[in-house]
């Protein structure tokens, strides 16, 4: 195979190029009965259009969009020349079949240590996930941040994230063992006859697992939900930015807490205070008050600065649903204006304006975008009750310091 002339290529692009090589063999393929059973389409961020993109209304899952939606094409051009030259079928050529194979790798490759692209492995790529409980520094022992302490009594948080990291790793319940070599599965409570078998694919927000794997949960312990930060509150502590989030429950993050704690306070006494504000304790009430205060108020600004609110969303969330059950909802002039004008922008997209619901046919074209339409609107549902949440607990933190 010509692959050894291309070696700036990822083990990624080499295991999807490899994909759809053995696909073009048809049912000569040894890997044919598998292949059957594989799914035609998937919903991952990079399949999104801009109709569904725009939907998810929240800057930072736009950019992942845009930059999954990116990456992907550049991996496709860097392969067209050896797809042509191995005479892969031109229909397997395309952009759409790269969006296939490269989002069934993504979706359906289990880690292997050999090679950072994983593998393909029939059956054991069937088990739906479970999230695995959040493991943050929240739940951290607050002994173990002084044990980051330098010398200097500056604290660091390098081995922290490098902690968090490798517990991270061991969240999943399988992984192929060279003793045996076989990949093995791990059940990690006692399952009934009939129950659904669920594994950890290991720990994911709600937006890393659409990019992924395309779909979402309502509940995910490991979900996290960013705001605009100003410049001083990243400059203020040494939490790195990601770390800085608020938790799909409304709870601010550990790291988040301590970042505007010290924030609010001034300059001149931040090193004083600091071991406190990163051993989690409060300063005083005044700048516990200040900060509860500040985070309500930015939740607010995020909240109105969206154009649809939480209520509107889950009306469209049941038109939506109303037409993948192939009826056109009757009430279009009852919808709030911002909810009705992003309806009907589907609907005249999809020339599905004026149907009578015993008319109304989904293409699969049109229903592959419902689903990518509705994943956007849910997503965008959850980080909006995460932030009305979050309002809720400043609220409570600081009658509860007033009292």
């Amino acid at each position: 195979m010509a692959l050894k002339r291309y070696p700036s290529l990822s083990s990624t692009q080499k295991l999807t190029f490899c994909l759809l090589y053995e696909i073009g063999k048809g049912s000569s393929s040894w890997w044919f009965p598998y292949f059957k059973h594989l799914p035609t389409t998937y919903e991952t961020l990079a399949t999104f259009g801009e109709f569904e993109k725009q939907a998810l209304q929240v800057d930072y899952a736009l950019w992942e969009a845009e930059k999954a939606a990116s990456k992907s094409r550049a991996e496709w051009r860097g392969v067209k020349g050896l797809m042509e030259e191995s005479n892969i079928k031109n229909q397997l050529q395309t952009f759409k079949a790269w969006l296939w194979a490269s989002a069934t790798i993504s979706s359906r490759a289990l880690y292997v240590p050999w090679d950072e692209a994983g593998c393909l492995c029939p059956v054991g790529d069937l088990f739906n996930y479970a999230a695995p409980e959040a493991e943050s520094f929240d739940i951290m022992d607050v002994s173990s941040f002084s044990q980051h302490a330098s010398l200097n009594g500056n604290i660091t948080t390098d081995g922290l994230h490098k902690e968090e990291q490798d517990t991270q790793r061991a969240l999943t319940d399988g992984g192929f063992e060279e003793n045996v070599s076989a990949y093995c599965f791990y059940a990690r409570e006692s399952y009934k006859r009939g129950e659904q078998v669920l594994l950890s694919y290991g720990t994911y927000t709600n937006l890393e697992l659409l990019q992924y794997y395309g779909f979402l949960l309502q509940e995910n312990p490991n979900d996290r939900v960013f705001i605009p930060l100003e410049h001083d509150i990243y400059s203020s502590s040494s939490w790195p930015k990601e770390s800085l989030f608020i938790h799909q429950n409304g709870n601010p993050s550990f790291a988040l807490l301590s970042a505007l704690r010290l924030w609010a306070t001034h300059p001149n006494k931040r090193r004083g205070v600091g071991h406190l504000a990163y051993a989690g304790s409060q300063l005083s009430v005044k700048n516990e008050v200040l900060v509860m205060q500040w985070l309500s108020k930015n939740c607010h600004a995020v909240l109105n600065n969206l154009p649809t609110s939480v209520e509107e969303d889950n009306q469209l969330l049941c038109n939506i649903c109303k037409i993948q059950d192939l009826q056109v909802p009757r009430e279009l002039g009852k919808m709030p204006s911002t909810v009705r004008g992003e309806f009907c922008a589907f609907l005249e997209t999809n020339g599905l304006v004026n149907r009578e619901e015993t008319e109304l046919q989904l293409t699969g074209k049109i229903k592959r975008s419902l689903e990518r339409w509705k994943l956007a609107v849910q997503w965008r549902i959850l980080y909006k009750k995460a932030l009305v949440d979050c309002i809720s607990y400043c609220t409570r933190t600081t009658c509860s310091l007033s009292s």
